[in-house]
């Protein structure tokens, strides 16, 4: 990685060896996008957490590092566009480990999972976005509603994979089951396996771009079958679906703050 000529050899070093780390070892949902020419320009992709309204979605995040870093915190952006109370229209984060409960000893895995987790858990009182955080506290579903559609327009990319090494230990033992021992010499071991997934996960999803918004466009049957406007009334089936969603985002948000 180039040196940044506003950081000392210190934080390039801790740097390199975080952001390799990272690459190699993916969190669940979270994938970083190495800049070799920039290592102040910090970027990467969060899965959104299933049972939100941003499941299905992909968001770019940038976290920018001043010459101060780490004794300062970075500046966090969306550069996904998303409707969220504690992401202004611009595309910046508001979140209590980015301003008074910054510790210099925090990384930029810890960041990112604090950006993950606060797409299952915003909080409305620091909203930067003030019509969704009034929704969020006044009227959940049109919250809800306009957060889906935001997500369906720009935040589906199926180019981004997020893979990890769980994911591959559950296929290695899945391929394991299903062979006896004699076959053992035949198949890669689980430890080759987590570092090819490894690998495909630290693999380039693209250069790393300017400070545009990144996202396609959607058609609009496409964002009603999202929003689940042509749908109905709400079928026992459907309550239960909606109740295992909540289930899930509450077991999602229990892994993500274990670690923190």
């Amino acid at each position: 990685m180039a040196c940044s000529e506003n950081h000392g050899p210190a934080v390039i070093k801790r740097l390199s060896k975080e952001l390799a780390t990272l690459a190699s070892s993916p969190s669940e949902g979270i994938k970083v996008v190495i800049n070799s020419d920039r290592i102040s320009d910090v970027q990467a992709w969060i899965q959104g957490p299933e049972g939100t309204p941003y499941e299905n979605g992909c968001f770019r995040v940038r976290l920018s590092l001043g010459a101060d870093f780490p004794n300062v915190p970075p500046q966090g952006h969306f550069l996904t566009k998303i409707f969220h109370p504690n992401v202004s229209r611009t595309g910046e984060i508001c979140v209590n480990v980015l301003k008074k409960e910054w510790r210099k000893e925090y990384g930029i895995g810890h960041i990112l999972l604090t950006i993950k987790c606060l797409l299952i858990d915003p909080n409305p009182e620091s909203a930067l976005n003030e019509e969704a955080g009034r929704l969020l506290l006044e009227d959940y579903a049109a919250y809800a509603k306009h957060a889906r559609l935001m997500t369906t327009l720009y935040a589906i990319n199926k180019s981004i994979s997020f893979e990890t090494t769980s994911a591959a230990a559950a296929a290695a033992a899945a391929t394991s089951g299903k062979n006896s021992s004699s076959q053992e010499n035949e198949n890669p071991p689980a430890d080759k396996m987590f570092s090819k997934a490894a690998a495909a996960a630290a693999g380039a999803t693209g250069g790393v771009g300017g400070g545009g918004v990144v996202g396609g466009g959607v058609g609009a049957a496409e964002a009603a079958e999202v929003l689940g406007v042509s749908n109905g009334p709400a079928s026992p089936k459907k309550k239960r679906v909606a109740e295992k969603k909540v289930e899930n985002v509450k077991t999602d948000k229990k892994r993500t703050l274990r670690r923190l």
